[in-house]
């Protein structure tokens, strides 16, 4: 693997290839150069006007942001990635080499280390010795070894170490690293011979010495080695005395309980359950039970504690205590159920609706099975000759022993009974292959807890937490242990093809295992006739051509289930912290304190994101970021009380008050019509079927509701906080799910700060415009809110005293819940003595305006779009959806009085409703026939009796308006709408391209000059398609567009195609969708997504900015990506913040260097682009291929015509940058398509994709495509060119006719996903295709600002 450091002018990289990321994942870490600024090269006619001020921003001259960093980006050059290569193998372990790895570190970690040794001596055979993934693979063996020795001490395991090390490595010719001594000190610190021990100490302390990684090797003994086996190397290391350690008041364990009486908990009634015979809602309250039940648990305590410090303690307890007994808490459910239906002498757990007796019955049956299994894959490996049951059982073996038999079934059992327990698998079952590998996930992620929970460098870390700072100052530390816990935790990251082998079988134990007691009548005698039958069915459908295998439910249980989430059973793990979450110090170290959730919210498939944000963050470059989630996660919460107890009162009584789902809702069925009226009688049946889904969505909803009321009166009186992460655009979202401030009306009703703040002589007033707004009177300026509000004061102090039996003018709110929240606030607020000093906790809520369009605007400098979303100062705020409405109602009544039919039957019913869907999500990419649904479904509601004739109904007036939305909101954000389309355009060219490492593998490949075995001893099995094959997956378009936030994260789209891997397992074969780097990646979803996720990255660095200055200045502050909360009397400081972190950001050339970037990360790439055919480009290209190709008659069938072509450009353009006269002589006089097209200037001959214009707002008119073409054709920094061509005349070139827009897009013709196999293409939109050099058009001019914004 080669590694080129940073070069100068050039983004700090590393090349990775022919090997996972992980794989590669420390030469990335030990290679990467973080010293190296190179800024981003600004672009000219991109930058923001300097003077850049709002009027209103002169009171906040004040507040300063931090500088907004234009550090290189981290690239990773990964375009040689391929599948993991596969070899014969005789061992039972697999063809994968994935597999055989993760097999041998599975057989480390339960401890069969002969069944390891034999793994490393397959793996040492096919490695070459100079691989840097044989070495880590040998620290992994060396690490559990030493592991296992300091906790038994065994001498006899430590010299197979000692000879291990002498033989198989050193003797191999593999040079050890810091890690390799480190682990190799930790074990002969057990050496019972303390003169043996200190002479094998000096010689690894001797071998670092002449390896040049002392240092490296001291500070890795720092996280591995405790303080007296630390003092004890450094002792022998270094002859100068060690000062002794100060003594320490003597630590000792005292008996306490978890919880106390919570008076005002206990005075509150109970929350009525949906049905209290539901185990989800049993599970709950088991968990939550750790809030009211007295349990005694041991703490450490010391003379020098305090109360306060004991109390914290015990909160760290309860904390643990939540986290780590999910399964332990349901086994320990089912067990008394079971024993509850017991005592009462009932047989069928069925009959009784008992779930949790069920499953311990089930529970009883499936442990030992699957202990069972166990022993007979451990007698597998044992084997001489193996059957291939055997060969089967060694390969899942080791996977089914990092976790105990009870807990493995626990987990089969509540996987597969979530899962089916969904609304949409309840009827039709779910697939055996989401099934095995949801298994296989759970045993996968519980068995990195108990890694956690038991590793030696964790091991009583929370526990020693003395007072609130500590835990925070502990988890930064450990960013010190990261190294060696990311290596670790990598090792129990295992494939899919492991995750299913490891589900299926549990899954077959539980179909074995699982029978039911059934009770039916006898139709004859009526007596009751006993049966068993299983309660999973295994059966197989046929979808779309394919043979699926399928779970079902046995009938019997069906219905219950449907009833009854058990989801709840696992909701323990992610209620809402009660101490303070653990800081993000690595990309799964955060949040909660023994989760392994990870910082970004990505499928694990989707390796290229978690190689860049590990990089990242282990490079310092995240640490805005993951500053900011620390702010968001230390924001204390508690419930409000007042609100509680009526929202209580309301749901015990059952009745659909306030957005609360009543308990049986009135839905009266139509009579049903005469069957012999067919219309009439299928239009009953659809509205039968409507009712149903509803009275099923309300049942959903109320039993959803019931888990919040919940968790809600738990936490009364309770301090918690929510642990977030964020998505892979940066957004933040907290980690708890059922009950969080990102919720419905319901949960922000019920939710406060933890702090009060005193309302101060603005608070007041903030509090009122609150009220108006949650009411829903929020398009008037704020004096008329203020109004609003003192208007109706009396009805405001009845709703606080009386809720319920007063006026109830609370439930005529937008948002009930919260409005009663502000109401109850004011109400006490109004009657203290002073309401300036009187201390509010509720939350005020300021929302951005349409905030995708605000950062467009800013973008774009569009003057009119700008007022439209409220970026220039008002009276009143500017409403975007109203200013749409109106100028499409404008358009309608012109074309109404020209006689156009449609037009006519729209008068008058274009309101903010019907237009507010579409101009919510064009601007996060919806597509023209997705928005002409919605303008169709706002139509079927507001107008159920508009016209349905062949020519006006809702579908032919839904185009008509979307056309003219869309016309609409092009008009108002113009440079917004150039923006967006040439993010569109970048995103094409990104994703047709190759890079130069790829054709440089294609030219070796050519030249018969590439080591395919560079790594390895043997050649890899190359499958059915042979080594063609091989070569055509390294030639794919494998480019993901992909940048660097203003804050240093990497962002990478993951939309790459899925591939299909079969996988042998007990029960059938399973084919599994796999997603990697190794896969192209899917251009239309890298096209379409682009524009909206890099603004959605826009908006969560605003938010960010805002986070980390509102806590500098000692704001409290939470935030709903653009609408951002705090104490009333810190609205208007919070208010400049945001402004001005607004205007920071977008003061910085923010498209310039989006723009740099590309050209740093993509530099010396080549992408497919296309040519207008017929043409005259395009016809003498033709000519040159016809004769081109007479040259190429004896080419080998790897030679395509594409490969011929690219490697012709690739090597002219090397003799056009050559120092040598004649070279370059060579390369002018050489023809390629790229030269044909360059002398004839065929720029305005270009193919555009069609998806680019539906991925920009609104349409873009001819006139605009060509001056954003005649911009492409300028030099860089031309600044009079740019501007002629920017103010050229705009031809009247109509709104594009987009209807059928979708099917024209699936078959319109594009460049291939693999450059060896174009798909076919439609006549109609036939092009030429020619490699250019990938290079990115000037980002347009932003729009001069008017002197009234400036």
């Amino acid at each position: 693997m080669a590694v080129p450091g940073a070069v100068q002018g050039e983004a700090t990289s590393v090349f990775l290839a022919n090997c996972s990321p992980f794989e590669g994942y420390r030469q990335i870490k030990a290679c990467l150069v973080t010293d190296d600024y190179v800024p981003f090269e600004p672009q000219a006619g991109g930058q923001a006007p300097k003077a850049f001020q709002l009027p209103w921003m002169a009171s906040a001259k004040d507040i300063t942001l931090g500088q907004l960093s234009a550090d290189t980006p981290i690239i990773i050059k990964d375009s040689l990635t391929t599948k993991p290569p596969r070899f014969r193998t005789a061992d039972a372990a697999g063809s994968d080499l994935r597999n055989i790895v993760s097999t041998m570190k599975a057989c480390l970690h339960v401890g069969r280390f002969e069944r390891a040794a034999a793994l490393m001596q397959r793996l040492n055979v096919l490695y070459k010795t100079d691989s840097p993934e044989l070495l880590a693979i040998h620290n992994d063996y060396i690490r559990e070894s030493a592991s296992k020795i300091a906790s038994t001490r065994d001498q006899q395991l430590l010299r197979n170490l000692q000879k291990w090390f002498e033989v198989e490595l050193r003797g191999r010719g593999i040079v050890p690293n810091a890690t390799t001594c480190a682990f190799m000190i930790l074990a002969v610190l057990q050496d019972i011979s303390i003169g043996k021990s200190n002479r094998s100490i000096r010689r690894y302390l001797h071998l670092a010495d002449q390896g040049g990684f002392r240092d490296h090797l001291m500070n890795e003994l720092l996280t591995v080695l405790n303080e007296q086996d630390f003092g004890r190397v450094t002792r022998i290391s270094t002859p100068e005395p060690v000062l002794p350690t100060l003594p320490t008041a003597p630590e000792e364990r005292v008996t306490t309980r978890l919880s106390q009486p919570n008076r005002a908990r206990s005075e509150l009634p109970e929350v009525r359950p949906v049905d209290r015979n539901l185990a989800g809602w049993r599970a709950l309250k088991q968990s939550l039970s750790i809030f009211s039940e007295p349990t005694d648990t041991q703490i450490l305590d010391s003379a020098e504690s305090t109360a306060e410090d004991k109390a914290k303690r015990l909160d760290i307890e309860r904390q643990l205590r939540m986290e780590q007994d999910t399964y332990e808490s349901a086994i320990e459910r089912w067990r008394k159920d079971y024993e509850h239906l017991k005592k009462m002498g009932i047989n069928s757990v069925l009959n009784h609706n008992s779930f949790g007796a069920l499953m311990w019955t089930w529970h009883g049956l499936l442990e030992p099975a699957v202990r069972e299994e166990i022993r007979l894959a451990n007698e597998a490996e044992s084997k001489d000759v193996r059957s291939k049951l055997d060969d089967e059982r060694c390969q899942y073996g080791p996977f089914l022993q990092y976790l105990d038999p009870g807990k493995l079934s626990a987990i089969t059992i509540l996987s597969v009974m979530t899962l089916l327990g969904t609304a949409r698998s309840g009827d039709l079952g779910c697939s055996i292959a989401t099934l095995v590998v949801q298994i296989g996930d759970a045993v996968q992620d519980e068995s990195v807890a108990e890694y956690l929970k038991s590793n030696r460098a964790h091991s009583g870390i929370l526990r020693a937490v003395t007072n609130a700072s500590s835990l925070r100052k502990i988890a930064s530390g450990l960013k010190q242990r990261n190294d060696i816990t990311a290596q670790v935790l990598e090792g129990h990251m295992w494939s899919s093809a492991v995750k299913a082998r490891t589900g299926a079988v549990l899954l077959s134990k539980l179909i074995e295992s699982a029978k039911l007691r059934v009770f039916r009548k006898d139709p004859e005698t009526g007596s009751l006739l006993e049966s068993s039958q299983p309660a999973f069915l295994h059966r197989s459908v046929y979808a779309k051509g394919r043979r699926i295998g399928m779970l079902t439910l046995n009938t019997s249980m069906a219905d219950h289930l449907a009833k009854d989430p058990v989801a709840a059973s696992l909701a323990q793990k992610y209620l809402p912290m009660v101490i303070e979450p653990k800081a993000w110090v690595s990309f799964r170290e955060g949040g909660f304190l023994t989760s392994t959730e990870s910082l970004v919210r990505v499928p694990q498939q989707d390796e290229q994101s978690r190689c860049y944000i590990t990089v990242a963050m282990d490079n310092g470059h995240m640490s805005q970021v993951t500053a900011g989630l620390d702010v968001l996660s230390r924001t204390p919460w508690q419930i409000n009380g007042p609100v509680l107890e009526t929202m209580l009162e309301v749901w015990n009584s059952g009745q659909g008050i306030g957005n609360i789902a009543p308990d049986n809702p009135h839905m009266e069925l139509p009579p049903e019509p005469a069957r012999e009226d067919k219309p009439a009688h299928f239009k009953w049946l659809r509205a039968v079927r409507t009712i149903g889904n509803q009275k099923s969505s309300c049942r959903s909803e109320r039993c959803f509701q019931n888990f919040q009321l919940e968790i809600a009166r738990a936490y009364l009186n309770e301090t918690f906080y929510f642990p977030h992460n964020v998505d892979f655009r940066g957004r933040a979202y907290p980690m708890s799910p059922f009950l969080n401030y990102m919720g419905a009306d319901i949960c922000r009703g019920l939710l406060t700060f933890g702090v009060g703040k005193p309302l101060g002589p603005t608070g007041l007033r903030w509090l009122k415009i609150h009220l108006a707004n949650v009411f829903g009177f929020d398009k008037a300026s704020f004096e008329g809110r203020v109004a609003f509000t003192d208007g109706h004061l009396k009805e405001i102090s009845d709703s606080a005293r009386k809720p319920l039996d007063g006026q109830r003018w609370w439930l005529e709110a937008e948002d009930p819940w919260q409005c009663l929240a502000a109401c109850k606030e004011l109400r006490n607020a109004l009657d203290s003595p002073d309401p300036q000093l009187f201390e509010s906790k509720l939350a005020i809520h300021q929302d951005g305006t349409c905030n995708g369009l605000q950062h467009y605007a800013a973008l774009g400098g569009d003057s009119i779009g700008a007022r439209q979303v409220n970026l220039e100062p008002g009276d009143r705020p500017s409403d975007i959806y109203t200013g749409v409405a109106e100028l499409v109602q404008e358009d309608i009544e012109k074309d109404a009085q020209q006689g156009h039919k449609l037009a006519r039957s729209l008068q008058g019913k274009i309101t903010r409703k019907v237009v507010k869907p579409t101009v919510m999500t064009n601007v996060y990419g919806v597509t023209f026939m997705g928005a002409k649904e919605q303008v169709a479904k706002q139509l079927e509601e507001l107008y159920p009796d508009f016209p349905k004739t062949p020519s006006v109904d809702y579908h032919l007036a839904a185009l008509y308006i979307a056309r003219k939305i869309f016309q609409a909101l092009a008009n108002m954000f113009n440079g917004a709408h150039d923006i967006q389309y040439w993010l569109g355009d970048c995103a094409t060219r990104i994703a047709t391209a190759v890079t130069p490492e790829q054709m440089q593998r294609v030219e070796a490949t050519l030249a018969g000059a590439l080591d395919e075995g560079d790594k390895y001893n043997r050649s890899p099995i190359r499958g059915r398609k042979g080594e063609r094959g091989h070569r055509t997956e390294l030639l794919a378009f494998k480019q993901s567009v992909i940048w660097t936030t203003p804050l240093k994260m990497p962002v990478v789209q993951p939309y790459r195609q899925k591939t299909a891997e079969k996988v042998d397992t007990h029960l059938q074969a399973i084919s599994l969708q796999n997603r990697s780097m190794a896969d192209p990646v899917d251009r239309r979803k890298q096209l379409q997504a682009f524009p909206p996720n890099f603004i959605h990255s826009l908006d969560a660095t605003h938010m960010f900015l805002s986070a980390l200055q509102c806590e500098k200045q000692g704001l409290t502050f939470t935030a709903v990506h653009d609408s951002f909360w705090t104490h009333a009397s810190e609205v208007e400081t919070m208010n400049h913040v945001l402004r001005d972190a607004f205007i920071k950001m977008h003061s910085e050339d923010i498209m310039g260097r989006l723009r740099s970037e590309f050209v740093i990360r993509y530099k010396d790439c080549m992408y497919m682009a296309g040519v207008k055919a017929p043409s005259p480009v395009s016809k003498k290209i033709s000519q040159w291929r016809g004769k081109f190709s007479l040259l190429r008659s004896g080419a080998k069938p790897l030679e395509s015509a594409q490969i011929d072509e690219l490697i012709l450009e690739r090597r002219r353009l090397k003799l056009l940058a050559s120092e040598n006269p004649e070279e370059r002589r060579e390369g002018e006089e050489m023809v390629t398509p790229y030269s044909i097209f360059e002398q004839s200037d065929g720029e305005a001959d270009l193919a555009v994709e069609e998806s680019i214009t539906e991925a920009a707002l609104g349409n873009i008119s001819a006139a605009r495509e060509n001056k954003l073409q005649a911009n492409e054709r300028l030099t860089v920094g031309d600044e009079d060119n740019i501007g002629s061509a920017n103010t050229a005349p705009d031809e009247e070139g109509g709104v594009l006719d987009q209807h059928g827009s979708e099917e024209s897009l699936a078959d319109s013709a594009e460049p291939s996903d693999s450059i060896v196999k174009p798909k076919k293409r439609r006549q109609a939109a036939r092009r030429t295709w020619l490699w250019r050099p990938l290079s990115f058009p000037p980002v347009p001019k932003k729009v001069r600002y008017p002197p009234d914004l400036v």
